[in-house]
This record gives structure tokens, sequence and C-alpha cells, in this order.
């Protein structure tokens, strides 16, 4: 869809949007076009319940003394608590309340508001990148969908002050709106279409936008000792792959004494790549299991997060790291039972197979550990289901060793609405995963199911400094929200985007 900003105005066909904060207060513009219709606006707000709060919506259709389609009144909500998510939801919610319309384009009308911090340029681009992002629609195999079932909404038009400003802003989110929408669509995909040698090739896709891609094999990873990793995939005929993504976007430091270039140690982020998760031979039940396409949700986070900071020019060195493998069960599968030896040196009894996304972590993780030595690490993964019984679909669990990471990732989560909960890790924990067999056992007692799995990837960090978020209950939604519509979600994109934006890029 197209977004583009223009000179400020009164909208004069199609589809106009105008605002009202709290109080049924009318924006400037909004004034203007209420007396062209002789008080149709004021008249509905009066016959109706609609006040001006935040996502209320007041629709007049054929406004008399016009040639407008249809006003669309926003509300805004208190001028003094809008903020840049407040706008994101505007625009989502301008994008669904138009997309049927049918000159397929709508033109938004921004007016300072008195009485908000944020200001109309601002406003305006936030509000077409939250429009951008409920646009999103992964539809390419529906080949009989009804013509009446698609939005006819191609364009949308921001008549802004300072509409330059507008346009730069939104240039850089729409960039974060690109892999946002890629980690949309290698989730939705389904698994015969996405494995492993598959996903590598769309990490390797973002060498366009100038990131360096490796891309490693099972001889390779034979090599390097990760036999956590291959034990997973030893099912399937899709052979398992590990991703090596860098953007290097930090200006390099003077050394010490001032002489020579140091580069700057890298951040890193790992991702689960389960491209598809029958449980293998401890096999899930059959209800839902097609849900399973996407147990290769962090890693999808991870590809999208690097072609954002890519797309952006970020002034960061970022890494990040996928584990690549296909869960099925076969003759050559893994067993309940086996003992593996991982990339670390640990040996771990692999009591069920179906946990087996801790399995693949623990040799990404110590992978990045060891040949980048990071500022820190911070892992994603459709990790346990146990999560969603503690957090539900609200907040993605949150484990980590470091206290100030917590902090960084809390914040940033609150201001894209990408929410984590800090959840506890403990020695008490940590001896529930211990081994008769091995070091160390792939599944802890019944209770506690997420932490004893973050406990074991803990295992796997050595004293860098590390979260592992698990985005179970996050990844995929089943109804639409402002900005998110049901499906993928890209629960991560933007959270660690802001993260590094507000914490870790070069000003």
């Amino acid at each position: 869809m197209k977004i583009s900003f223009d000179k400020p105005g009164v909208p004069a066909t199609g589809v106009a949007v105008v605002f009202a904060t709290s109080g049924g207060k009318l924006s400037s513009t909004a004034e203007k076009l209420d007396k062209k219709t002789s008080g149709a606006i004021k008249r509905a707000i009066k016959s109706g319940d609609f006040n001006g709060d935040a996502e209320q919506l007041l629709n007049i259709l054929a406004p008399v003394g016009t040639r407008l389609d249809a006003i669309l009144v926003v509300g805004l909500g208190k001028p003094g608590d809008i903020r840049e998510l407040g706008a994101q939801k505007a625009g989502g919610q301008i994008y669904a309340a138009t997309a049927r319309a049918q000159k397929g384009s709508a033109t938004v009308a921004v007016d300072e508001i008195e009485g908000s911090s944020v200001v109309a340029s601002e406003m305006a681009a936030q509000m077409g990148f939250g429009a951008l992002l409920r646009s999103y629609r992964f539809d390419k195999y529906r080949t009989k969908e009804k013509p009446t079932a698609k939005p006819k909404l191609k364009a949308i038009s921001f008549m802004v002050p300072e509409g330059a400003a507008a346009r730069k802003q939104f240039g850089k989110l729409s960039k974060v709106a690109d892999g946002v929408f890629l980690t949309r669509d290698l989730v939705s995909e389904p698994a015969n279409v996405i494995y492993p040698e598959t996903l590598a090739k769309q990490a390797k896709s973002l060498e366009k936008v100038g990131v360096k891609v490796e891309v490693l094999g099972v001889a390779q990873m034979k090599r390097l000792g990760m036999g956590a990793l291959l034990g997973v995939g030893q099912g399937s005929v899709n052979e398992p792959r590990l991703v090596v993504m860098q953007w290097n976007g930090a200006p390099a430091s003077r050394g010490q004494g001032g002489k020579g270039k140091k580069k700057e140690a890298p951040i890193a982020f790992v991702g689960k790549g389960v491209t598809f998760d029958t449980g293998g031979i401890s096999i899930k039940p059959a209800a839902n299991m097609e849900d399973m396409k996407w147990d290769m949700g962090g890693a999808g986070v991870v590809i999208g997060l690097m072609r954002a900071l890519a797309g952006r020019k970020a002034k960061v060195n970022a890494v990040g790291i996928v584990g690549l493998v296909e869960n099925m069960p076969s003759g050559s599968a893994q067993r309940p039972g086996d003992i593996v030896t991982s990339m670390s040196g640990q040996t771990i009894e692999v009591l069920n197979t179906d946990a087996e996304g801790r399995l693949v972590l623990a040799d990404a993780l110590w992978y990045c550990k060891d040949r980048f030595k990071p500022k820190f690490m911070i892992d994603l993964a459709t990790l346990t289901g146990a999560i969603i019984v503690s957090l539900a679909d609200q907040y993605a669990g949150l484990f980590s060793n470091d206290d100030k990471l917590c902090e960084q990732l809390t914040k940033s989560g609150e201001v894209v609405n990408e929410k984590v909960w800090r959840m506890p890790l403990g020695d008490a924990y940590d001896k529930m995963i211990n081994s008769d067999a091995a070091d160390m056992k792939n599944i802890g007692n019944r209770g506690g199911g997420s932490i004893t799995a973050a406990q074991f990837l803990q295992r796997f960090v050595d004293k860098t400094p590390w979260a592992h978020l698990d985005i179970a209950g996050v990844t995929w939604s089943k109804a639409d929200a402002p900005t998110v519509p049901k499906g993928g979600t890209a629960f991560g994109v933007r959270l660690l985007d802001r993260l590094v934006a507000d914490y870790y890029e070069k000003k």
C-alpha cells in the first residue's frame, strides 16, 4: 500500500479522515468540514456515543454539501496522553475502517493538536506506520477469494504541515515494517514451502540489503561438534542448517593511543528455527499440529530484525544466528534416552524429543558466544507451552542473567506494545535438570517447565550477558488488533529494533 504525505488542506473527494479529542473537541480540519456539511459531524456526535476517546470511530456516509463518500472521525483521547503508540493504533484503525473504500484511497488531515507533545509531522508518520502494519495480508494461496472480500484501499495520503519531516521519519519506519512483513511471511508459509534449506535461502536474500550471510551445512556442524542441534534434525530428509547473518553498521573507533581502527563488539540475536515440529518420537497429538509450522518463529524474528536494521542502516554491529531443523519421526530419528554431546562439550540426556528447541539453541548460543564474543545475546524461541499457561497471549516470558538488559527489554516492549514479563531463574530450578546419566537432561519436573527450559539454555551462555524470550504465546494471533492482523504477529522485531535504537545504536 502506498503511503504519501502532502500539503495541509481540506479533503474534497473520496473518504476524508479527521480527528477529535476527548470531550468531542474537533481538530481544525474537522471543524472546517463540519461547517461545509452544515454541522453534520457535531450532530452525529450529539446523537451517538462518540466523544473522541482513544480508539473510538465515527463514520458519516455521503455527507450533504460535499463530494465526499464519507467522513471518518477518529478519536485520539486526551491531548496530553497522545503518544506514538496511540498514533500507530489510530493509523491501523484508519486502514481497517477504510479498507473497502470504493475509490481505493483515503485522505487523512493531520492537524497540530493543542496540548499534545506529539507534533503533527510525527503523528502523521506514526499513523502511516500503523496503517502499513495493519494492511498486511498473507493471501498468496487464496485462488478463489471473492473480489468483495479483498481490500480495495491502495493508498492513504496524509495532509500535514512539515510533510518533508513526516516523509523522512516514515522512511525509517517503513524499513522496520519491511522486517515485520518478512517475518510474518516466513511464519505464515506452510512447512512444505519453508524447511531448513529454503529458510536459509530466505536469510541469504538479505545480502541484497548489505547483510553478510553464511550458511553452514551438516558437515560443517559436525566438525564443530554440534551434536545437540544435529540430533534434533536427524530424523528428517530435510537436513539442518545454521545461518549466520552480520550487519556491520557501527563506525569503527580509534584503537589505543588513537592509532588504527578498532571494530566494535557486536550485539547478538539467536533464533530457534524448527520449521516443523511433530515432536519426533515423543510425537504430539494430531489436534492443532498444523500450528507447528510456526515453531520457527524465533528464527523468523531474527531474520526480520536483521532486515529492519540493514534497511534503515542502523549504526550498530549486529549478529543474527538461526539454527534450522525439522523435527520428524523416522527410522533415523532421535530416541528418548539418547545422549548427545553439544558443541560446548557438555552432554545431554534426551528424555523427550519434543523438548527439542533448547537443543537447537544450545549449540547456536555456544557458537555465537565462542565466535563473536558479543556484548550480549538475546535468544527468541517458541519454546514451551508452559509459558502460555503462565502469560497467555499478553506477554512474552523474559529470563535473563543481566538486570540491565532486562530493564531495557521491558521498557522497549512497553513503547512498542510488545510486552515482556520477567520470570525467575535460580539454583533450585537448575538442579531439576541434572541427569544421572549425563551432564543434564532436556526436561525438568512437571512444574516450572518454562523456567527449567531457560535454566537449560543458561548453561550454554557462560558469562555473556543474556536474555531468553519465550514467544510461544505471542507469535500467532487468532484475532485482529489495531496494527496486527490475525495470523503471524512478528512479535519481537519491533521490540528488538527499539532496543537497538534506544540503547545500542551510535548516535
